[in-house]
């Protein structure tokens, strides 16, 4: 679905959103939501590089030899609360 609102955004100079979301059969409301929420996503996308970061961190400080479980842990001791 992500690819229809940057289409949108890409294109609604030229075409205007109420004309591209007809066409693509999706509500202008949905798609003003996803630009609303875009601030949230970026911040959210940061926190993921971060995390992946001391992830590999993590598990190359070991020498590849801890688990999913092993990182688990250690990330917990860390005070990260993650699945």
């Amino acid at each position: 679905m992500t690819g229809r609102w940057d289409f949108i955004s890409a294109y609604r100079a030229e075409f205007g959103v109420q004309r591209i979301c007809r066409v693509l059969g999706v509500s202008r409301s949905g798609y003003y939501r996803w630009l609303g929420g875009a601030g949230a996503r970026q911040v959210r996308r940061a926190a993921d590089d971060a995390l992946v970061a001391e992830i590999r961190e993590i598990h190359a400080g070991h020498r590849g030899t801890y688990g999913v479980r092993r990182v688990h842990a250690e990330l917990r001791a860390f005070g990260h609360t993650v699945n």
